[in-house]
């Protein structure tokens, strides 16, 4: 019974940091670490040890998960080498330069166990920081790098760490740590591709949402296990199938698995990433106290701890400054490549091809086209959100060390020569970076960006994102109707009773396009072509309307294009959920078509798909259960 009342005693907690944290705009996990000290020293609440495997492999693969699935893979395309520069090079820098200065410091903790905590502290908690630049206008792909970095950088660390702890049984040597960690990433990233190819296959073969809810749990494990079975990094295996999963969901999945999978999802990283803060600071006390009689004293951890935080800051911003600078050259990159594809596009247009071309050809010529206006989208991004020195200020001013840190430092072997002053350190570097950061980054970044950076284009850009899907919309119903009139076998029939009651029935389910059945029964009463005429027209008006309506939530909707009056065989109410359907479907392939060029953001994209996502679920009929 006791460990039930902490459990419901703990969720109470991270709620009640969560809302408390929007008041004052303080981030959740912050106060949470806080919250978590002051009780782990309460006289009344027991030591609190947590098996640093539950965190290793219960907890850590489904937090990775869960944020992977929700990176862009543009996103990711456009900023993997500051994101593979932070979470590979950097991480192994400050490794490395905390082992040796630790060694140096304190002579009698051994350099491969020096090492191991270097690989502990290396790497970088994103959590705070994009809660924190995400409420405050912090730039996009500012935001994007950090999550990026901080998807990446714990599979980093934990081969780093597995490569010390072996190097304290005196099985070292470079060139082997070396191929051990490309051979690790390499099988790592061939599972996580091969468990997300086959999951994504399973899952959008599956119509219960119960199934599909259960198997996305299972993913993360799925991906996990056999790469560390294989001596592989499970961590990366989970991120590489994460995008992958977050990629193909767009198109491989339905609405209602999408939108069920956001807010399970959404659930588990709530409770795991504030779960993990919380538990972080109820360790501390224990941590002391085994510490309190060793021949380090408290106070020369605390200080070799500090140390160690401004050797951790120096060494991210002596690297983040060269990277940002380095940058500025991927615009002419850009550059290149966008007029080379241009170059080739024309010529092609000018040749005549596309006239000439077979099947195959024409496909060939539409990726060609693809690839231009994706690389033509690429520079424009660039240009408008070039790095400059404010985003590398904040970029060295986010390294908040977490999760990864805390499961890390735990599962040091006890057989590492003074494994308790080890953790200790990791857990006050932890909480100091944690604290010193996340307390300071808000004023820095409003210094920065007083009227926030980014977010003053958002309603433009959704507006004309909203325009372009309902043009394809459009397209799309007029298309249908022309099938539909040049088929031999739809003529004008009356509508009868039950068609009403279907109209009514889709009026009923929450779908604005739906006609009700009064308007159905006074099209029955109509006359021949004339009453087949009008049914079509206000059929494709009322289908107009319904793909503006579905866009609602993120655009002003435009009125209606002229209707089409064509004649027509289908009652009001099927031929409406048809051209409604035609225009979702084609709103959805302008959608995914716009999110392999890049030419919005990502941001633009999700609010859209969120919009589409909801307008479908009133348009499909409910699932079984």
């Amino acid at each position: 019974m006791e460990y039930e009342l902490v459990a419901v005693a703990a969720v109470i907690l991270l709620v009640g940091a969560s809302i408390l944290g929007s008041r004052i705009r303080i981030a959740a996990p912050l106060l949470l670490v806080l919250l978590g000290i002051g009780i782990g020293y309460l006289p009344f609440v027991p030591p609190i040890e947590i098996d640093p495997e539950v965190i290793l492999v219960v907890v850590l693969p489904p937090l990775l998960y869960a944020a992977a699935v929700n990176v862009p893979i543009v996103d990711f395309r456009r900023n993997v080498r500051p994101v593979v520069g932070l979470s590979v090079i950097l991480v192994i820098i400050s490794a490395v330069a905390v082992g040796f200065l630790v060694h140096w410091i304190v002579p009698v903790v051994p350099l491969p166990a020096a090492m191991a905590l270097g690989a502990v502290v290396s790497p970088t908690d994103a959590v705070a920081a994009t809660s924190i630049g995400k409420r405050l206008g912090m730039p996009e792909r500012v935001v994007t790098i950090l999550e990026g970095e901080s998807l990446v950088n714990d599979a980093t660390s934990l081969v780093l760490l597995k490569t010390a702890i072996a190097a304290t049984a005196g099985s070292f040597a470079l060139s082997a740590a070396a191929g051990t960690f490309a051979l690790a990433a390499a099988v790592a990233i061939a599972i996580g591709l091969l468990i997300g190819v086959i999951t994504v296959w399973v899952r959008s073969k599956l119509t219960n949402p119960v199934h599909d809810t259960i198997v996305s749990f299972t993913v993360p494990f799925i991906a996990f296990v056999p790469a560390e079975q294989l001596q592989a990094s499970g961590v990366l295996a989970v991120v590489v199938t994460g995008l992958y999963t977050g990629h193909h969901a767009s198109r491989r999945f339905n609405a209602a698995a999408r939108m069920n999978e956001r807010l399970n999802w959404r659930t588990v990283q709530f409770i795991l990433e504030n779960g993990v803060f919380l538990v972080m600071g109820l360790q501390l006390h224990s941590l002391v106290e085994q510490v309190s009689e060793s021949t380090l004293q408290l106070e020369h951890i605390g200080a070799l701890s500090l140390v160690l935080v401004a050797v951790l800051i120096a060494c991210r911003a002596a690297f983040v400054t060269p990277l940002v600078a380095g940058m500025r050259g991927a615009t002419r990159q850009y550059e290149r490549r966008s007029a080379g594809y241009s170059q080739l596009n024309a010529r092609v247009q000018r040749s005549g091809a596309a006239e000439r071309a077979d099947r195959r050809m024409i496909d060939r010529l539409r990726r060609l086209d693809m690839r231009a206006r994706r690389s033509a989208a690429d520079l424009a991004h660039e240009r408008e959100q070039r790095l400059g020195w404010r985003d590398g200020v904040v970029l060295s001013w986010s390294g908040m060390r977490g999760v990864v840190t805390l499961a890390a430092a735990q599962s040091i072997p006890t057989t590492v020569p003074y494994r308790p002053q080890l953790v200790l350190a990791a857990f006050a570097v932890a909480v100091v970076t944690l604290l010193l950061h996340g307390l300071t980054l808000p004023a820095l970044i409003r210094r920065l960006w007083p009227h926030g950076a980014g977010t003053g284009g958002e309603h433009a850009e959704l507006t004309a994102l909203s325009r372009d899907l309902n043009a394809a919309a459009d397209e799309a119903i007029d298309e249908a109707l022309a099938e539909r009139a040049e088929a031999p076998d739809r003529t004008a029939t009356p509508v009868g009773p039950g068609d009403a009651a279907q109209a009514d029935e889709g009026a009923r389910a929450g779908d604005p396009a739906a006609p009700s059945g009064a308007e159905a029964d006074e099209g029955a009463r109509s006359d021949g072509t004339a009453r087949g005429a009008t049914i079509t027209e206000e059929a494709a008006r009322r289908a107009r309307i319904g793909a503006r309506h579905a866009l609602l939530p993120i655009a002003p909707a435009a009125d209606p294009t002229a209707p089409v009056g064509l004649p027509g065989a289908e009652s009001p109410g099927q031929l409406q959920r048809r051209l409604a359907r035609v225009a979702l479907d084609a709103q959805r392939e302008a959608l995914l078509e716009e999110r392999a060029i890049g030419r919005y953001s990502s941001r633009s994209l999700r609010a859209a798909e969120l919009a589409l996502d909801a307008y479908e679920t009133r348009l499909s009929p409910p699932a079984p259960h």
